[in-house]
């Protein structure tokens, strides 16, 4: 499995989903090389954030995570976000890599604009905020 998060809350959700993944093998990867203190032993990979404000910046973190979709070789990744974990999911996608999408619990009125483009591309989506499941997202609680 990989778990991946852009930094700051994004990560602090991911980390907070840590006890799903207990006894199987995860790979954790990030923009922040300090939070590998967060992750134990498991495998820790970064990459080069990127967001709409930059989105010049996609191929090289399209190339940063093709990289570690290489090493790690998931067969599931979960992510809370945000545009990288959207670009995980779209290029594992064709070598049948399933992807769990839980939307920020920040997102409370709408979904984040990558949240609502991971519907095209995961086989779940997940928001934190029960008015928001509609339209192929599910509720399934929060991650507090």
């Amino acid at each position: 499995m990989l778990a991946i998060a852009s930094g700051g809350g994004h990560f602090i959700q991911l980390m907070r989903l840590a006890p799903a993944w207990e006894g199987h093998q995860v790979s954790i990867a990030t923009v922040d090389p300090s939070s590998h203190a967060a992750v134990g032993d498991a495998p820790f990979f970064t990459f080069r954030d990127v967001s709409r404000a930059d989105w010049w910046r996609i191929p090289i973190t399209a190339f940063d995570i093709a990289r570690i979709l290489i090493r790690a070789r998931p067969q599931v990744i979960i992510t809370t976000g945000a545009l990288p974990g959207l670009i995980a999911a779209t290029l594992a996608r064709p070598f049948g890599v399933r992807s769990l999408w839980v939307d920020s619990i920040a997102n409370s009125e709408t979904l984040s604009a990558s949240g609502g483009q991971a519907a095209r591309v995961c086989d779940a989506v997940v928001t934190q905020w029960p008015h928001l499941a509609k339209g192929g997202v599910e509720h399934w609680g929060s991650v507090l």
